[in-house]
């Protein structure tokens, strides 16, 4: 069995779905499933991973229209028994549905078509008020091209239930043919080791103390509350002690980051970085007290299961669509996603006993065993997929 997977881009800047997919697909093949990638990336762009891209860009406008999409699709689209389009809003869903609509009108190929939105049919993206402009585009999208993909396609695939139940919310006349939850997962993280902790505090901060602070890793962006973390942080440390607040990931130079750091620059504990990689990223990670990610909308987080996967327990608001996993394995504090809710979340934590803080941890790692290790996961995921393609 072959899947051809079509994403926008694989460059790995942009995170997201290009790393879930790097994430899956070498696990998938020890199940008998192998899959290749059609993107629409420069063919100049450097492929150092150990899978099959197909790099047929360049792509132009903000929608990435790639004019060798249809002409590529039409000489190898046959070769594979399953297309999977990632993502949405762009030309790799509306182009790939057109060209398989055709091809299966025509009894050219017998491949099914699934989607995979990735969150990308979360009600946030239509209601956030910052976001006014592209929720009319989609709207348009949405009326032209996107329903023609959901309603007509073989069915869509989904990282968890939250993210199944979510989608049925946005958008009027949503009638997807199939829904079937496939999960996702990560590798292991990598074991710890004293070099990590070296090159972390060689990077960014020599006397920052082992185990006590917490870690808030992701893009500076609004859409992930970190206002109302430093607000919430603020307010509490008028009246309680607070672990030191670290906040790393790319934006800081953005007009939000900047925001962010006048807005904290009356408190010395909240102590700002930028992106983190390597083993800096994993070292910051090992020697939290907790992860921290106060989001108003994840699909799945992968760096939340990355903290798990450390033992790390997560505080996050229900607004994570993998919030319930925390709640039934007991591996972190779940919050609303608003200044309230943030503020319980540092309460809860600040009040827990050192024994009860273990605890959470060791559950941490049985979440992440359980839930999101990605040679477990793989196991379900190349069935489901199997049996949707009747193999």
């Amino acid at each position: 069995m072959t899947i051809l997977h079509i994403v926008a881009t694989m460059n790995k800047s942009a995170g997201g779905i290009s790393q879930a997919l790097r994430n899956i697909i070498k696990p998938l093949s020890l199940h008998g499933i192998q899959s290749e990638v059609l993107c629409f990336d420069n063919p100049s762009l450097v492929n150092s991973d150990s899978i099959i891209i197909h790099n047929i860009g360049p792509s132009i406008s903000p929608y990435q229209y790639c004019k060798n999409l249809s002409p590529w699709l039409n000489k190898y689209g046959k070769n594979y028994s399953m297309l999977i389009i990632h993502g949405m809003w762009l030309h790799n869903s509306y182009g790939v549905y057109k060209y398989w609509k055709k091809a299966t009108t025509n009894e050219l190929i017998k491949s099914k078509l699934y989607l995979m939105p990735h969150g990308m049919l979360d009600p946030y993206f239509q209601k956030s008020a910052d976001r006014r402009f592209k929720a009319y585009r989609n709207i348009l999208f949405w009326k032209y091209l996107e329903k023609k993909v959901i309603n007509n396609c073989s069915g869509l695939l989904f990282t968890c239930e939250e993210e199944l139940k979510l989608a049925k919310k946005t958008f009027r006349n949503y009638k997807p043919r199939e829904e079937v939850v496939i999960g996702l997962g990560i590798p292991k993280p990598p074991e710890y080791s004293t070099n990590m902790l070296e090159e972390f505090k060689s990077q960014v901060f020599d006397n920052l103390p082992e185990d006590k602070y917490l870690l808030f890793m992701s893009r500076i962006d609004q859409k992930k509350g970190l206002d109302l973390l430093i607000d919430a942080y603020l307010k509490l440390s008028i009246s309680m002690e607070l672990p030191l607040l670290v906040i790393a990931g790319p934006g800081l130079e953005s007009s939000f980051g900047k925001k962010m750091k006048k807005l904290a620059s009356s408190n010395s504990n909240i102590i700002f970085y930028g992106m983190l990689t390597g083993n800096a990223k994993w070292a910051a990670i090992y020697n939290c007290e907790a992860f921290i990610l106060p989001s108003h909308q994840e699909n799945f987080g992968i760096v939340v299961a990355e903290a798990l996967g450390c033992g790390k327990p997560v505080l996050i608001t229900n607004k994570i669509n993998i919030f319930r996993d925390a709640l039934k394995y007991n591996s972190g504090i779940v919050g609303n996603d608003t200044l309230d809710g943030i503020s319980y979340i540092l309460e809860t934590w600040v009040s827990l006993s050192d024994q009860e803080k273990k605890i959470i941890s060791s559950s941490s790692l049985r979440t992440f065993v359980e839930k999101f290790e990605i040679n477990k996961i793989s196991f379900n995921m190349a069935k489901s997929l199997k049996r949707i393609c009747d193999v």
